[in-house]
C-alpha cells in the first residue's frame, strides 16, 4: 500500500493549496522580527478549508496576522478564543471567507491555521508576524532557528489534548517552497553569520559593517531547520534599550508607555571562575522513545540514541570525585539504574557506562511526567545540590503540565535540558530549564551533542548563586514596573534579560541606572548598568513597538504560570487579567486568538466544503484505527518490540554493507580513563597514542609509575592532537591534573622535572594531527 503523504484531505486526499512560504528576518541587535507569508490557491471546483499546523519557537510573540484575498485585504483582530472560535464558525456557516490563526493550549509552539471558504479559482496570501528574543550561544553566537518539520507530538495515555491536531508529513516531499531573507543591524559591527544552510554572500549596507543583508541559497530542501548564527563584535557588553510608547495607547497602560530592556553578561570573580564544585548529586534523565532512533540530520548511520549514548560516556567521565549520581531513562514507562543515588567511583562508573551502551530507543512513547515525579519523590542528599539533565527529542503533548512540576520543585534541583534533532519543543526544552533555573541547549543538523553537553555540565559545577536582586536608581518622578519574573539564575558568562515599565513626565534627557546583585560562594557580585531614559528611534524596518510585544509576551507568560497554580475565582481573575493584556498588546496567548472575516463580500460562496488538513502517514492511521493507540504503542505490546528488533537488524545491515564507520578517537581515550581521572598503560591507550608499546616503555622515565606516564601521555595527546575539541574533554583533564598532583609526592624532583620538560612531549610530538 502506497503512503499518502503532504497536506490531505482525509476523505478525498486533495492537496491542501499552501503554494509558496516567504520568510523575512530583521534583526535588530539581540530582537529579531519574522513576517512569514503563506501563499494559498484553492485548484477544487468547490470552496475549501485549509488547515495548517506548524511551529513556532516557544517565545515568540505573535503579533500580526492578516490576509489579501484577490484584491480585498483582511487585518485579522486578536480576540478571546472562544469568541474568535465562534465567529469562524458563523463565518463559515454563512458563505463567507474566514482565518483564524490559534496557539495550542497544551504547548505554546505549535499554532493552527484554518483558512475557510476559499471561492473555487482564488488566491490567497496570509502575512504572519512574530517577535522574538535571540538566545546567546556559547560562542556568543546569536542563534535563530526557523523549523522546518513539525514532528509527531506523543500524548500520555488518557490524556486529554484539546485543540490543535499535530501530524507530520516526510519533509522532503513538502510540496511547497521557500524564500528565506535576512537584515541585521545593531550598534556594534556585525562579524559574521553562519549557517548549515545554503546561504548566498553575506552583503554589508555601509561602511562601519553595522548593517547587513544575506538570503538563502535557491533550491532549499525541506531536510532540516534553517538555522542561523549572528556574531557581533564585543556581543557581551551590558546594554539597555528604551522604546517609546505608542501615540495610540493610553499613558498609564504597557502600550502607551516607555518601556526598556536591559541586558547583563554575568562575570564572575577569578578565584569563582577558576573553582569547580566537587559535589553534586547529578540525576541523568535520557529519552528512549521510538522516536530517538531517528537518524542525526545528515547522518545515515547515527541515531539521536546514538549520540546520546555517547554524551553520556564523556559526561559520566567528567563527573568530579566525591559526587553522585543515577541515570533514568524513559519512553511510555520508564528505569532507573540504582534505586537512589549512589557515589561516583570507578565501579558504580563501570556499571552505569556497562547500562548505557545496552541501551536503545526501545520503551515506546514519550512518558517524561512520570520519571520526574519520582526523581522529584527522591529524598535530596544533604551537601549535594542536585543537578537535573534531561535528554530528549522533545516530542510531547502536555508541555504544560510538565513545566508546571519543574517549577512546584525548582526550589530542590536545577535543570539543564538538551533538545536533540530538528522538531524539538522549544517551549519544553527552554521551559525546563527556566522553570528549573538550569540552561538549555539544541542539538540540530550536523552539531556534535558533547560541547553543549559539556557547557551545561561547567554550569552545573558552578556553585548556586543566591540573594539575588534587582534595584533601579531613576529620576524622581519616574517609577518602574518591572515586568519580567524574578532572575531565578545566574551562571559564568551567560547572559540576563529585564524589561520593565516606565512611568513619568521626565523621559527625554535623564539617564537611570539598574544593579543586579548576588552572591556567589560567598563572594558579593554585581553587575551595573546606566541608560538614557529618552526612547530610541522605533524600528525603522518594521513601524513597530518591538520590545513593547516582548515585554508583553513575558507578562502573557508569567501570568499563564500564574493562572494554572490558582483555583476557582483566582484562576478567573488572572485569566481575564492574562486576555487584558494579550488583547491590548496583540500579542497571542493560549486564551486568545486572531480572527479575520471578510466583511466585504456580499456574494455568498456556495458548494460543499472540501476539508483538507495537515495529515501524517495513512497507514498508520488506518493501524491506529483498527488497534487503537493502547494497543499499537502500550508498553507490553509485541509488535513494538517485534518492530524494534526488526529496525536495529536493519540498521545494522545498512551500517555493515555501507563504507566502515571510524569511531572517534577522543571518545575511545576518553572511554579508557578512571574515574579518579588516570589512565593506566595497556594496549589500547598505546594504539589511540600512534606509538607503539616498545617505542612508549622505552621513554618513560625509570621511576615514573605506568599510571602517573600514561596519564601524562594522554593529557599530551589531547592538547597535541584534539586542542580543537578542547571544550569537551577540559573536564576530563582537569580531573587528571588533579589525579596528578596527587602523585607528586611519589615522584623525585628529577623525574617530576623530566616529565615536565618533555620527554612526553618528545614522544607525542611526531604524531601531531594522528586522526
Amino acid at each position: 500500500m502506497e503512503c499518502p503523504f503532504g497536506l490531505l484531505s482525509l476523505i478525498e486526499k486533495q492537496k491542501v493549496p499552501l503554494q509558496s512560504v516567504e520568510v523575512e528576518l530583521q534583526v535588530k541587535d539581540h530582537v529579531a522580527t519574522v513576517i512569514s507569508t503563506l501563499n494559498y490557491q484553492n485548484k477544487e471546483d468547490n470552496p475549501v478549508e485549509a488547515v495548517f499546523v506548524f511551529p513556532l519557537p516557544g517565545d515568540a510573540a505573535v503579533c500580526h496576522f492578516s490576509a489579501k484575498i484577490g484584491q480585498t485585504h483582511i487585518v485579522a483582530e486578536l480576540k478571546e478564543k472562544q469568541q474568535a472560535r465562534e465567529e469562524y464558525d458563523d463565518a463559515l456557516s454563512s458563505g463567507q471567507l474566514a482565518l483564524l490563526l490559534e496557539e495550542s493550549e497544551q504547548s505554546p509552539d505549535i499554532f493552527s491555521l484554518s483558512v475557510g471558504s476559499l471561492p473555487p479559482g482564488e488566491s490567497a496570501s496570509i502575512r504572519l508576524e512574530y517577535v522574538i528574543e535571540l538566545t546567546v550561544e556559547a560562542d556568543e553566537g546569536l542563534r535563530f532557528c526557523l523549523p522546518a518539520v513539525l514532528n509527531p507530538r506523543y500524548q500520555p495515555q488518557g490524556s486529554e489534548a484539546p485543540g490543535l491536531p499535530v501530524s507530520s508529513i516526510p519533509t522532503s516531499e513538502v510540496p511547497y517552497s521557500l524564500s528565506f531573507s535576512v537584515r541585521v543591524s545593531s550598534n556594534r559591527p556585525v562579524s559574521k553569520i553562519e549557517s548549515k544552510c545554503s546561504m548566498e554572500p553575506l552583503q554589508y549596507l555601509n561602511s562601519d559593517q553595522t548593517e547587513a543583508t544575506v538570503k538563502l541559497a535557491a533550491g532549499h530542501k525541506f531536510d532540516r531547520d534553517v538555522e542561523l548564527l549572528i556574531y557581533y563584535k564585543d556581543a557581551h557588553q551590558p546594554s539597555a534599550v528604551v522604546e517609546a510608547g505608542q501615540d495610540s495607547a493610553e499613558p498609564g497602560t504597557l502600550m502607551g508607555d516607555p518601556v526598556v530592556m536591559a541586558s547583563f553578561h554575568h562575570d564572575f570573580p577569578e578565584s569563582v571562575r577558576s573553582s569547580a564544585s566537587s559535589c553534586g548529586e547529578f540525576v541523568l534523565l535520557l529519552d528512549r522513545s521510538g522516536s530517538m532512533d531517528s537518524p542525526m540530520a545528515d547522518s545515515d548511520h547515527l541515531t539521536r540514541i546514538d549520540s546520546a549514548k555517547e554524551t553520556l560516556l564523556l559526561l559520566m567521565k567528567s563527573l568530579p570525585m566525591g559526587c553522585y549520581f543515577n541515570i533514568y531513562s524513559f519512553g511510555d514507562h520508564f528505569e532507573h539504574l540504582f534505586q537512589k543515588s549512589v557515589r561516583y567511583s570507578q565501579r558504580t562508573m563501570r556499571q552505569a557506562l556497562k547500562k548505557v551502551e545496552e541501551m536503545s530507543a526501545d520503551l515506546g512513547g514519550t512518558e517524561i511526567l512520570e520519571p520526574l515525579q519520582h526523581i522529584y519523590g527522591q529524598h535530596c542528599i544533604p551537601g549535594q545540590p542536585r543537578q537535573l539533565f534531561v535528554f530528549t527529542d522533545g516530542e510531547v503533548s502536555n508541555t504544560k503540565n510538565i513545566l508546571d512540576l519543574v517549577k512546584e520543585n525548582s526550589g530542590s534541583h536545577r535543570c539543564f535540558s538538551f533538545g536533540i534533532g530538528p522538531g524539538a519543543s522549544s517551549a519544553l526544552v527552554n521551559g525546563m530549564a527556566k522553570e528549573g533555573g538550569g540552561h538549555a541547549q539544541f542539538i540540530t543538523d550536523n552539531d556534535r551533542m558533547q560541547p553543549k553537553v559539556m557547557q551545561s555540565l561547567r554550569f552545573a559545577l558552578q556553585p548556586p548563586v543566591g540573594d539575588i536582586s534587582v534595584t533601579w536608581d531613576l529620576p524622581k518622578g519616574v517609577t518602574v514596573n518591572v515586568l519580567s519574573p524574578p532572575i531565578q539564575s545566574v551562571f559564568q558568562g551567560q547572559r540576563s534579560v529585564i524589561f520593565a515599565q516606565l512611568t513619568g513626565q521626565s523621559l527625554q534627557t535623564v539617564e537611570g541606572s539598574l544593579t543586579v546583585k548576588y552572591s556567589v560562594a560567598g563572594h558579593p557580585c554585581q553587575s551595573q548598568l546606566s541608560f538614557s531614559l529618552k526612547p530610541a528611534d522605533m524600528d525603522s524596518c518594521t513601524d513597530s513597538p518591538t520590545l513593547h510585544r516582548l515585554a508583553a509576551l513575558t507578562q502573557i507568560r508569567w501570568l499563564e504560570m500564574e493562572e494554572r497554580g490558582c483555583d476557582g475565582e483566582q484562576s478567573d481573575s488572572v485569566k481575564q487579567k492574562l486576555v487584558e493584556v494579550s488583547v491590548q498588546s496583540g500579542v497571542s496567548s493560549a486564551f486568545t486568538a486572531f480572527i479575520a472575516v471578510d466583511q466585504s463580500n456580499d456574494r455568498v460562496i456556495k458548494g460543499p466544503m472540501v476539508h483538507p488538513e495537515l495529515f501524517a502517514d495513512l497507514y498508520l492511521k488506518s493501524s491506529l484505527f483498527f488497534f487503537g493507540d493502547d494497543d499499537l504503542f502500550g508498553s507490553k505490546n509485541i509488535f513494538r518490540r517485534i518492530y524494534s528488533s526488526i529496525r536495529k537488524r536493519v540498521l545494522a545491515r545498512s551500517r555493515d554493507s555501507s563504507k566502515p564507520q571510524r569511531e572517534d578517537p577522543l571518545l575511545q581515550l576518553v572511554s579508557l580513563q578512571e574515574a579518579c581521572g588516570r589512565w593506566l598503560l595497556d594496549p589500547a591507550l598505546v594504539v589511540i597514542l600512534g606509538k607503539t608499546r616498545q617505542e612508549v616503555k622505552k621513554t618513560k622515565p625509570g621511576k615514573v609509575t605506568k599510571e602517573v606516564w600514561a596519564t601524562v601521555l594522554a593529557l599530551i595527546w589531547l592538547h597535541s592532537c584534539k586542542l580543537e575539541a578542547k571544550e569537551e574533554w577540559e573536564l576530563v583533564a582537569m580531573k587528571a591534573v588533579l589525579w596528578l598532583q596527587t602523585q607528586k609526592d611519589k615522584s623525585s624532583p628529577s623525574v617530576q622535572s623530566g616529565i615536565q620538560t618533555g620527554a612526553c612531549w618528545n614522544l607525542l610530538m611526531p604524531t601531531r594531527g594522528h586522526p
